[in-house]
């Protein structure tokens, strides 16, 4: 039943699904995804199985998963490595098993599975590789690399890492930032993680939100979602915390108040970090805060806040309500980290409304069908899917919507086009 909802709230995806399953692009295609596994994923699986794909789905976070959909799927014929509580061997063992399904192309959220591939290519281990090869087997990994026709990445972590490895000379396949798509990261980023992120605080905390000052941490699109379901919420005041000089100062012409955390660590109720960087919230920071200060991570990674730091230090832990856990500091105070500092949206709520999911996945329906068609021609670097596509999703969104625009005539096409026409 979950799974129908969202499709029900997914018109875009699923009009792709009815080409798909007509056309059969994916026909053959052994297609391996690393992403958080919602009942708005299993519309994308389905959707990229009618397409002919052999799916093999993965997740991109150890607490992400709803097994009641993971379930639903493997019935479905899709192969699912995935639960939500998984430890870190477990987790890397579900991306071994996804490498071992020898995939064409890859799906990414976060960078995981593209990356342990990478990994296992040029030789270099670690403990997340140990544990990857344990369900990976003995494949011939150069190889299997060789043979990938192209990959996507769904967030703004992962491009960042494959921008990095690009500039580097390691990126070894194609990778189509769907992250950068205006379709994706203008919707998705900032309605999308702005509502879910408070859907999962809301769920850990049943606090309210009026009255309090809230801090977040980056002001991209997350971030800028956030803070303003933060106003919209009631919060009395929204400080942001920004290390980009031109992101602080659109903050400020935002509305909100701009400092450096450690002077926010000493007025926040609650503490929000969206900035894809680690140890945005030290120790330090948080012996600074109020007691009774609660901290939730929106980042993709559970590095933002420094855990481990405090798990060291504190003298007292309990848990006091499913995700939230409180910690003593040696000052006497007590602070909340929400969702053991992980993608707090998904760990204590379900991710993303279905309808800005459906934005989001169809580009990732559309970037597998033009890796598929494009097989040969693209280069192994970071790049953007056509703008044709990008401006398609949205006009199909508008259309499901009931939301007419207007059509430039020919005249006015003329105008623009134009250079000689002045004053």
């Amino acid at each position: 039943m979950q799974i129908e909802w969202a499709e029900r709230n997914m018109p875009v995806l699923m009009l792709i699904r009815e080409r798909f399953q007509r056309e059969k692009p994916l026909a053959g295609l052994r297609l391996s995804a690393s992403l958080h596994v919602t009942k708005e994923t299993a519309v994308l699986a389905r959707t990229l199985a009618a397409g002919g794909a052999d799916v093999f789905l993965a997740p991109s976070n150890p607490l992400s998963t709803q097994d009641d959909v993971a379930a639903a799927l493997a019935a479905d014929g899709i192969k699912v490595y995935a639960w939500k509580g998984m430890n870190e061997r477990e987790y890397y063992n579900a991306i071994g098993a996804a490498i071992a399904h020898s995939p064409q192309v890859t799906l990414d959220d976060g960078g995981d599975l593209t990356i342990t591939l990478h990994k296992l290519a040029m030789g270099i281990s670690d403990e997340s590789i140990q544990y990857a090869r344990e369900t990976a087997g003995d494949l011939d990994f150069k190889a299997l690399v060789k043979g990938i026709y192209g990959g996507t990445e769904e967030t703004t972590t992962g491009v960042i890492r494959f921008r990095s490895m690009e500039r580097e000379g390691s990126l070894l396949y194609p990778i189509i930032a769907v992250n950068d798509s205006y379709t994706k990261h203008l919707f998705d980023n900032r309605y999308g993680t702005g509502q879910s992120t408070w859907d999962g605080v809301l769920r850990a905390t049943n606090a309210l939100i009026a009255g309090k000052v809230v801090v977040v941490s980056g002001y991209g699109w997350v971030g800028r979602g956030i803070a303003g379901k933060a106003k919209g919420l009631g919060a009395r005041k929204v400080i942001v915390t920004e290390v980009d000089p031109v992101r602080a100062l659109e903050a400020v012409f935002d509305g909100f108040e701009v400092m450096p955390i450690s002077k926010a660590a000493e007025e926040g109720d609650i503490f929000i970090t969206a900035t894809g960087d680690m140890r945005v919230i030290d120790y330090n920071t948080m012996l600074r805060m109020k007691d009774g200060a609660m901290l939730a991570n929106a980042g993709h990674f559970n590095v933002e806040i420094d855990v481990d730091a405090v798990e060291k230090n504190a003298v007292g832990k309990r848990e006091v309500r499913p995700f939230m856990v409180e910690y003593k500091l040696p000052n006497g105070r007590v602070i909340y980290i929400l969702g053991e500092g992980r993608l707090i949206n998904l760990v204590a709520a379900e991710g993303h409304p279905s309808e800005v999911m459906d934005l989001s996945f169809a580009n990732q329906a559309l970037a597998a069908e033009y890796i598929v068609k494009n097989r040969g021609k693209l280069t192994p670097s970071v790049t953007k899917l056509p703008e044709d596509l990008d401006i398609e999703i949205a006009r199909l969104k508008l259309k499901a919507m009931g939301i007419g625009i207007d059509e430039l005539t020919e005249e006015q096409r003329r105008y623009i086009s134009a250079w000689a026409l002045g004053t």
